[in-house]
């Protein structure tokens, strides 16, 4: 009796070493993964974190395909553009629409969306702010597009939302960060 007693406490000694080891493996993975996220040296104030807040829970939302989530940091009259130079070298400004957006993020769609950020510049006065921030879109690992984006929220009641969103979009001269392409491969 006394062996099975001893045999016992080991294997519980080693369950307890390999689960300590799985749930400090798994914390280091589940923070590593949400620091890819977003990347930026400047602390800021809590309004101005308040307004990365919103913009970050966009991007929850689209990585979790939550048409509800990124609806919830717009404006219901959002305006949405995108700048691009097509093939002829041409400058081009599309109109999107919120609701074709939001149908597109809600739709099940077989990759990911990621869409990690860098290098965020905040600007604020009163209840108007801007966000400007680099960004690299993923489809899964998969790299397809970088840019700016450049968002304007203004404050009511309920908090800062999101009124005006135009990005930039190219798939060359694309300057990604290491931290962000390390976690693709």
């Amino acid at each position: 009796m006394r062996y099975i007693y001893v045999e016992y406490f080991y294997i519980e000694i080693q369950m307890k070493r390999t689960l300590t080891t799985f749930f400090f493996f798994f914390a280091a993975f589940i923070t590593s993964y949400a620091q890819v996220n977003y990347f930026n040296n400047t602390s800021f104030s809590e309004e101005k974190q308040e307004i990365l807040e919103v913009v970050l829970t966009l991007f929850d939302g689209m990585r979790e395909g939550d048409s509800a989530k990124v609806h919830s940091v717009f404006r219901n009259y959002a305006e949405l553009y995108t700048s691009y130079t097509n093939q002829d070298e041409e400058p081009i400004l599309l109109t999107d629409d919120l609701q074709k957006f939001l149908k597109a993020v809600g739709t099940p769609h077989d990759k990911t969306w990621d869409e990690p950020i860098w290098d965020i510049k905040i600007n604020m006065d009163n209840n108007i702010a801007s966000l400007w921030t680099k960004y690299a879109f993923y489809l899964g690992n998969d790299f397809s597009h970088c840019g700016i984006d450049a968002f304007m929220l203004n404050k009511d009641k309920n908090g800062w939302k999101i009124f005006h969103l135009t990005d930039t979009r190219q798939k060359n001269e694309c300057s990604v960060l290491d931290e962000i392409k390390k976690h693709r491969e």
